[in-house]
């Protein structure tokens, strides 16, 4: 037997794993304890914090929620959630207020594309893009089960239920189920006042938001498994709703009849594994099923009673090789079809097969990294109703792209120029009241140089500092603009040809922590935006900001903690903009800005059962604002909440 106060060589054991393909330009990330820490509900309500990000918002719970990045438009954004687009061939518009907080982990918004090589075609073709991660289980010591349930009551008598259960099935897979559940009458006071191009006051009332109810369930079950140099996940979503849409308030006109019902679900799998240290694959495939019941019964507008249904398969393979140290290069495939079905007069019955073939390349050196890509995409719509003579279109577009970044200690500085398209949706291009079918898809151009720079100094207390700024110039042609005509289901289109779009993006941001556990944290965003039609010079609005655009936009937050009590305080700014085309006093929005405090304790007994109490106020100074001409938001409005974790 050794001796224990023995000396004893072991032979050295040297551990080695294939390097991360790190992406040369950063995103904005919101994530963890930032996200829960938000007053905010849906990933809509999260994005606001995003610079360079409009948000369109219909108004209360129910009311349709889109984001555009940069001016570009809402269908240039692509939506991941975990890992896989989301997809609406019928009108391009993801509705963000249906994707719930309670499990996401983190929010990252990529300008231009994510940039690393390794991803599906996809992937390469948007001008910006979300990337919505969910939860993955985590199990402590030797716990082989986590449960959570939380429960959120705020104004028009809301009530949110949520649940989230984990279980470890064994060493290498684990399975979640997240289930939510929402209900609310979305009433809410609002005053509203118009002044006559004279400036004399054509009315000012004050009235309660009507139709804007609603009843929704969400159940999203996920698996994931862990291999030899790789893992697996598979997902199932489905969520139901039935709401009124607050309608536009016009002519002293407070009640509308506009009812949708939506099922959405879909079913979608990722398998990545690194076959050999130079070589990793990844497969993935989805299938979604969106049924859309609009009706309409209101008064003013012809009666409506229409279904449609939505049907999409994806499927994707991407593979790189690294050719030497620190030089990789990527083959990706992706075939998507997508088909609509509806019960109205006379519809086309429109499918449409997209496939997608990128190449791309990246070096990732000390002194540089920078990334090429291009896109083949070949799109081919048809039509089944021959009683119409047009026979779907057939397109056929390269779009390439280039990323650059150069490391200097803590400053880097970046540059990308990417060209992309968007594909006309269905409704663009064949809806009977409002489609075009000669709609030639949107072809954009961006340019952008930044930097970012980042510090942590670490003596008494832990502070970082980081701060970052981006100038932009975009060129949009055969712009596809879209907006509610009078009815949020219905949309009026118009193709303003070319816009150009110049900006600034900044953020800044600071952190510290004291040895006595006081942490404080602050984020500040700012976006400058020129964005003008200059379709044509003999247009009253050649050269005027497009509708809906602020020239000045930006956030604040600002977080203090302290052994389980945390205060948080939010300030979102829009500034000025226009809802028409012509840039005249008729047109002209006041900007809007809201404070949003909140604050929330959380604790453990001795059971190490977790428990978190929350209150908030939104709007602190009851601004009365329309975010979207005619769509008075809510005022002051308070919430609470409590979450128990076993």
């Amino acid at each position: 037997m050794a001796a224990t106060d023995s000396i004893r060589h072991i032979q050295e054991v040297v551990v080695t794993d294939k390097l991360p393909l790190r992406e040369i330009i950063s995103p904005q990330v919101l994530s963890g304890d930032e996200l829960r820490r938000m007053s905010s509900l849906s990933v809509a309500d999260a994005m606001r914090y995003f610079s360079g990000i409009q948000l369109k918002d219909y108004g209360g719970v129910g009311g349709l929620k889109t984001v555009d990045i940069r001016s570009m438009g809402s269908a240039h954004l692509g939506v991941f959630y975990d890992g896989i687009e989301l997809g609406n061939a019928q009108n391009g518009q993801i509705d963000l207020g249906q994707f719930s907080l309670d499990n996401v982990e983190q929010i990252n918004l990529y300008n231009g594309q994510k940039s690393s090589i390794f991803q599906p075609a996809t992937d390469f073709c948007n001008a910006g893009s979300i990337y919505i991660r969910t939860r993955r289980p985590q199990f402590k010591d030797s716990k082989g089960r986590n449960l959570r349930f939380t429960t959120k009551g705020g104004p028009g008598n809301t009530l949110r239920i949520t649940s989230l259960w984990e279980q470890r099935l064994s060493r290498s897979v684990s399975a979640s189920l997240s289930a939510g559940f929402l209900n609310s009458d979305g009433k809410y006071r609002f005053r509203y006042r118009r002044v006559t191009p004279s400036g004399a006051t054509a009315y000012d009332t004050t009235a309660t938001r009507h139709n804007g109810d609603i009843h929704a369930e969400r159940a999203e079950v996920n698996i994931h498994g862990i291999i030899d140099r790789g893992y697996w996940d598979a997902k199932g979503y489905i969520y139901n709703s039935e709401r009124g849409i607050p309608g536009a308030i016009v002519n002293n006109v407070w009640r509308r009849g506009e009812r949708q019902n939506d099922l959405n679900t879909f079913l979608q799998g990722r398998f990545e594994k690194d076959v050999t240290s130079r070589f990793s694959t990844l497969l993935m495939a989805k299938y979604a099923f969106y049924r859309t019941h609009y009706i309409n019964r209101d008064t003013t507008q012809l009666p409506v009673d229409n279904r449609y249904w939505q049907q999409e398969l994806y499927v994707s393979s991407a593979n790189v090789y690294e050719i030497v140290k620190d030089w990789s290069l990527s083959v990706a495939y992706d075939l998507r079809w997508n088909k609509l079905n509806a019960d109205t007069y006379r519809f086309v019955y429109p499918t449409r097969l997209n496939n997608l073939i990128s190449m791309a390349t990246a070096v990732d050196t000390r002194w540089i990294k920078a990334q090429a890509s291009v896109v083949a995409a070949f799109v081919h719509d048809n039509i089944s109703n021959r009683s119409t003579s047009d026979n779907g279109a057939d397109i056929r577009r390269l779009t390439p792209s280039l990323f650059i970044a150069v490391p200097l200690g803590r400053l880097t500085l970046h540059a990308f120029a990417k060209r992309s398209f968007r594909m006309p949706t269905f409704n663009d291009l064949y809806y009977t009241d409002a489609g075009n079918s000669r709609l030639r898809p949107e072809s954009a151009n961006q340019y952008d140089a930044g930097f970012n720079y980042g510090v942590n100094l670490n003596k008494a207390d832990a502070i970082a500092l980081s701060i970052g700024a981006d100038i932009y110039y975009n060129t949009v042609h055969d712009k596809i603009i879209a907006y509610p005509k009078g009815q949020q289901f219905r949309w009026t289109m118009l193709n303003l040809g070319r816009v150009h779009i110049r900006g600034i993006d900044a953020t800044a941001a600071a952190s510290m922590t004291t040895s006595a556990g006081l942490s404080l944290s602050t984020r500040l965003q700012y976006t400058y935006q020129d964005a003008r039609d200059v379709t044509d010079p003999t247009t009253p609005f050649y050269g005027d900001q497009i509708p809906y655009i602020p020239y000045n936009s930006g956030s604040a937050t600002m977080t203090a903690s302290w052994r389980g009590m945390s205060l948080n305080y939010s300030f979102i700014y829009s500034g000025e903009r226009y809802n028409g085309q012509e840039n005249i006093r008729q047109n002209h929005m006041e900007p809007w800005y809201t404070h949003d405090i909140s604050i929330q304790y959380e604790w453990r007994n001795s059971r190490k059962t977790g428990y978190r109490l929350s209150f908030e106020i939104n709007n602190l100074l009851n601004q009365r604002y329309d975010v979207i001409q005619n769509y008075p938001m809510p005022g002051i409005n308070c919430a609470a909440g409590f979450s128990i974790e076993l």
